[in-house]
């Protein structure tokens, strides 16, 4: 059977990964200079950081989006499919739209070395928007900042997350190494927002920032968020305060994404970069959907997927585990990739679950379950190997209650297995899509 213009695109793009991972910005910059430089056609926000990104870009891109904007998003990786990776308005852009922008970009004069993947699609994401006409784009790095290809861009607005060990092959082995290359997307002059709470990277984000006169808010300092009761909160910043503010994401921790985001609506509106107004900033918050985030996906068994997939997420994800469902038992289905550290992140999944069972995403980089299962056994003796994704959630499914609840975590890859077995499979018993836990 012939394949589609659309499948060969993604397998051709898909094989660029075996050039691996390659930090640098001559690359990507020649290329969108052939491509006439479409990144200079519209407003960017840039956003790094550890964990958040996602979350953090979805809450800008709709509160944009309901004021009014045509907003592009590019973040990574995609759950199902590629497309995800590139949204207009919140909708990833169609096949067609993927083809057009794929044929654009390899018919340019490729560099010696060749593109890798992120590099391939991040090009075809600022081409994207700008033959969309976007009138913002919110760009999420892929690893790190100061090199990440994302990086070419001259934003309006940079965000530095958070801080914490990742990717330490590339970006170093302590927090102020890691800081010191997220903190390189602070560009000269351009406002940056920031979540980092420890002294040494806070420090680094302070003298960078000073170093490019670059104005800076940073969260503890000029800006923060209180619960109020319930689920409302306040927004309480340098010059706007802003209450009775609700969520669309659920965890405690999407509060503190949606301090940084109200920041970045402060500084858009003090710079007088956008109009925002307040009804745009509540519904917009209202109305964010980011899938594989505490995305509780059916209701009997309660089933949860989180893409928790380094130490930080999984001590968010055990902590909301602990708090929401400490009288039901849970089934954890976990899957690692080998760049991750497995022992820390498999200590706190575990620790508020009943069961585990142990799989394997396909993808090459993913630590084989036998060798997971022996690190899950450290902590619990309850671990069954199932090395397909989509048969260990099918097994899960079997073997719960009603009132059991089985989290799908470690990686997006798995993530999006589960979910690409979800909708194959038919597993949800009550579809509660879009539902706040």
């Amino acid at each position: 059977m012939a394949i589609s213009r659309y499948e060969q695109c993604l397998n051709a793009m898909f094989g660029l990964r075996r050039f691996g991972i390659k930090l640098g910005l001559e690359a990507i910059a020649s290329v969108l200079a052939a491509l006439g430089n479409p990144q200079d056609n519209y407003r960017i926000i840039h956003i790094a950081g550890t964990n958040g990104k996602g979350s953090v870009a979805a809450m800008l891109s709709t509160i944009l989006h309901a004021a009014g904007y045509h907003v592009g998003r590019y973040t990574s990786p995609h759950l199902e499919r590629f497309n995800e990776r590139i949204c207009v308005d919140n909708v990833p852009i169609d096949d067609a739209a993927v083809v057009s922008a794929y044929e654009k970009v390899q018919n340019i004069p490729q560099p010696d070395r060749g593109l890798t993947f992120f590099e391939f699609s991040t090009a075809m994401a600022l081409h994207a928007f700008n033959r969309r006409k976007v009138d913002w784009a919110v760009i999420e790095t892929g690893m790190g900042g100061r090199l990440d290809a994302t990086n070419v861009v001259r934003p309006q607005l940079s965000i530095i997350t958070n801080i914490s060990l990742e990717h330490r092959a590339y970006l170093g082995h302590t927090i102020s190494a890691i800081a010191e290359e997220k903190a390189g997307i602070i560009k000269p002059a351009i406002p940056v927002v920031s979540g980092a709470n420890q002294s040494n990277a806070r420090n680094i984000i302070l003298r960078q920032a000073d170093r490019h006169h670059a104005p800076i808010l940073l969260k503890g300092r000029d800006f923060r968020c209180r619960r109020t009761g319930g689920d409302e909160f306040s927004y309480i910043g340098k010059r706007y305060t802003w209450r009775q503010l609700r969520l669309g994401l659920s965890g405690k921790h999407q509060i503190d994404n949606a301090a940084l985001v109200l920041a970045a609506c402060e500084s858009l509106l003090l710079t007088k970069q956008a109009d925002l107004p307040i009804d745009a900033i509540r519904q917009g918050l209202l109305d964010t959907r980011w899938p594989g985030r505490l995305e509780l996906v059916s209701e009997k068994p309660c089933l949860i997927l989180d893409g928790a997939h380094n130490a930080m997420a999984a001590r968010v994800l055990a902590n909301f585990l602990q708090d929401r469902f400490k009288a039901r038992d849970i089934t954890l289905v976990i899957g690692v990739l080998d760049d991750k550290p497995c022992k820390s992140i498999l200590k706190d999944l575990i620790a508020p679950c009943l069961k585990v069972i142990v799989t394997q995403p396909a993808i090459d980089r993913a630590i084989p379950a036998h060798d997971l299962a022996a690190v899950a056994r450290q902590f619990i003796s309850n671990v069954d190997i199932i090395p397909n994704v989509g048969q260990a959630l099918e097994h899960a499914m079997k073997n719960s209650t009603a009132e059991d609840v089985i989290c799908v975590a470690g990686s997006l890859y798995v993530v999006g297995e589960a979910k690409t077995a979800i909708r194959k499979l038919a597993l949800c018993t009550a579809n509660v899509q879009g539902h706040r836990m």
